[in-house]
C-alpha cells in the first residue's frame, strides 16, 4: 500500500530563492543613491557644490533653488494622459474598463509616467483581487523595487519588492518585508532571528511569467533599464544656475545699497555726543551728515560709488535658461525666458514640436507596458491568457495642443471625402473628444435613434389605420359599441 506524503510549501527560502534574494536586493541597493539623487534635483533639495571662492563664510547656509527639473519633467507628464483601454477588433471593452477603474489607473497612470520620467523605469505590479473583485494592479517605486530582465524574451523572469510588513501581516510598521515574484509563485519573507529570512506566505499561481512589468523610460539596446530626463546635462545647467543666484545674493547683500565716501573728515564725525563711536549701519543710514570744517576751512568731500548692476548676472541666467531648453525640448518661455517682442501663437506653437514628438514616443513605449500589466491582470483572472488574436490597445489624449477650429475642420473634410463615416467613433476622436464624452455621445445616439424608431413606427400604424377607416369601423366606435370585443 502506497502512502501519499503530502507536500507542505516551505517556511524558509530555498537556495535558488536566497541567491535570487541577495542578486536583486544588491541591484536595488546599488541604484537608489542615483535614484534619490535625480529625486532630490526634481525636489529642489540637491546640494549645489560651492567653488569656495565668492561666497563667504556668513553665507554657506543660504541656499538657492531652481525648479527647472521639475518644470521639464512635469512639462513632458502632463502630455501624457491614459483615457481608456479597449479591445482593437471593436469589441465591448466594458471587462478592461471595469479592471481600469477597480485600480484607478487613469489617476495612477500619472504617477507611473511621473516616476518612470524622474528614475527612468517604473514597475507595474499584478496580483488576485479579494474574492470575487478584479484583479490588483498596483505602481510600485523603483527605490523599492527591481527586476531580473531577459533581454531574449523581453520581459522579467524574477522580481523583488522591499515594503513595510503591516501592509500584509500583523507586524510593527516599521518591521521590512520582501515579496519576491517568481514565474510560478509569489513569495513573502520577513527578517528572521537569525538573521536570514523567514516565510510568512507562498501564493501559487502558476501563471508561467513574473506578474510584473516594467515601464522604461528612454532605452537602447544595451540599457534596457531606462534613463531619466534629469540628465547629467541637466544637473550642471542647474547647478550653474544656482551658483549664478547666489552670487546674486552675495552682490545684494555687499552691493546692493550704493557704498559711500568721505574724504577729509574728523574722527569726530563718526562718534556721538558723548564720544562713543558710531556702527557702521548707523553712519550709513543718517540722512543728513553734519561735518565740520577742517582746521583749514576746508569741507570735507562726499560721494558714492555706483550701486551693483545685477543685468549681466541676469544675462547669464538667460543663456542657461536657453540650454536647459534645448535639453528638454521646451519653448524658452516655459523656463522663464521671454524677450520685449513676444512670439505669436503660431510661432509658439511650432517650438512645442519637439516636446510633442517626445511625448508620442513616451506614449508608444509606456502605452505597451500598460497593455502588458493589463493582459496579466486578464490572465490572473481568468486562468488563462486572453488570445493572442486579440489586442489590446489604450487610448490617448491628443499631446499636441491643435486649435479646436483646426481639428473639427480636418475631421469634416475627412466626412465629406468619403474618408470616415459621420457616425464613427474614430471620428469622435479625431475631432477632439475624450473617451467620457464619446461614450456619452453614443448614448444619446442610440436614444434618438430610438426615439425616431418609435416614432417611424406610430406614423406607420396611423397610415394603416387611416387606410383601413373605409372598410372598418374606427377604434372609438368599436370600442364605444355596447357589444364589446
Amino acid at each position: 500500500m502506497t502512502v501519499s506524503i503530502p507536500e507542505f510549501p516551505l517556511l524558509t527560502l530555498s537556495d535558488d530563492e536566497l541567491a535570487l534574494v541577495q542578486l536583486l536586493r544588491a541591484d536595488m541597493l546599488r541604484d537608489r543613491w542615483d535614484l534619490k539623487l535625480r529625486d532630490a534635483y526634481f525636489n529642489g533639495e540637491q546640494l549645489v557644490r560651492d567653488l569656495g571662492i565668492s561666497i563667504p563664510p556668513q553665507l554657506k547656509g543660504l541656499h538657492t533653488v531652481i525648479g527647472w527639473p521639475r518644470v521639464g519633467v512635469e512639462s513632458l507628464e502632463e502630455r501624457l494622459d491614459l483615457e481608456a483601454f479597449r479591445w482593437a477588433d471593436g469589441a465591448d471593452s466594458r471587462e478592461l474598463s471595469e479592471i481600469a477603474e477597480a485600480n484607478d489607473l487613469f489617476d495612477e497612470s500619472s504617477l507611473a509616467h511621473l516616476d518612470a520620467l524622474v528614475y527612468g523605469r517604473e514597475y507595474l505590479a499584478v496580483g488576485s483581487g479579494e474574492g470575487d473583485a478584479p484583479p490588483l494592479i498596483s505602481v510600485e517605486s523603483p527605490l523599492d523595487m527591481t527586476v531580473l530582465w531577459d533581454a531574449r524574451l523581453r520581459m522579467s523572469s524574477a522580481a523583488l519588492r522591499e515594503c513595510a510588513a503591516d501592509s500584509f501581516i500583523d507586524a510593527d510598521p516599521d518591521r521590512r518585508m520582501l515579496v519576491l515574484y517568481l514565474p510560478d509563485q509569489t513569495v513573502m519573507c520577513i527578517p528572521s532571528e537569525s538573521g536570514g529570512w523567514e516565510v510568512v506566505d507562498r501564493d501559487v499561481h502558476n501563471l508561467g511569467v513574473v506578474p510584473v512589468v516594467r515601464m522604461a523610460n528612454r532605452q537602447r539596446t544595451a540599457d534596457r533599464v531606462g534613463r531619466s530626463e534629469i540628465t547629467p546635462e541637466v544637473m550642471s545647467i542647474t547647478d550653474a544656475a544656482c551658483r549664478r543666484l547666489m552670487g546674486m545674493e552675495v552682490a545684494a547683500e555687499f552691493f546692493g545699497a550704493p557704498q559711500r565716501y568721505i574724504l577729509g573728515a574728523s574722527e569726530s564725525a563718526f562718534q556721538d555726543a558723548d564720544g562713543t563711536a558710531k556702527s557702521a549701519w548707523e553712519t550709513y543710514i543718517g540722512r543728513v551728515l553734519a561735518l565740520e570744517r577742517d582746521e583749514d576751512g576746508q569741507v570735507p568731500s562726499v560721494g558714492q560709488f555706483a550701486a551693483h548692476d545685477p543685468t549681466g548676472m541676469t544675462k547669464i541666467i538667460d543663456l542657461y535658461a536657453r540650454i536647459m531648453s534645448s535639453q528638454f525640448g521646451l519653448p524658452p518661455h516655459m523656463l522663464g525666458y521671454t524677450t520685449d517682442n513676444p512670439a505669436s501663437a503660431d510661432a509658439i506653437r511650432s517650438t512645442e514640436a519637439k516636446l510633442v514628438k517626445r511625448s508620442e514616443r513616451r506614449i508608444r513605449r509606456f502605452g505597451a507596458s500598460w497593455q502588458e500589466a493589463m493582459r496579466l491582470a486578464l490572465w490572473v483572472r481568468d486562468g488563462e491568457p486572453p488570445d493572442k488574436t486579440r489586442r489590446i490597445e489604450t487610448v490617448w489624449r491628443n499631446p499636441a495642443t491643435p486649435t479646436v477650429a483646426a481639428q473639427v475642420d480636418a475631421t469634416v473634410k475627412l466626412v465629406q471625402a468619403g474618408v470616415l463615416p459621420a457616425d464613427s467613433d474614430v471620428t469622435l476622436e479625431m475631432a477632439g473628444f475624450t473617451e467620457a464624452q464619446r461614450q456619452r455621445i453614443a448614448v444619446d445616439r442610440r436614444r434618438s435613434a430610438a426615439a425616431a424608431s418609435g416614432g417611424r413606427l406610430l406614423d406607420r400604424l396611423a397610415a394603416l389605420n387611416e387606410g383601413r377607416a373605409g372598410s372598418l369601423p374606427d377604434v372609438a366606435e368599436v370600442d364605444g359599441g355596447g357589444d364589446g370585443l
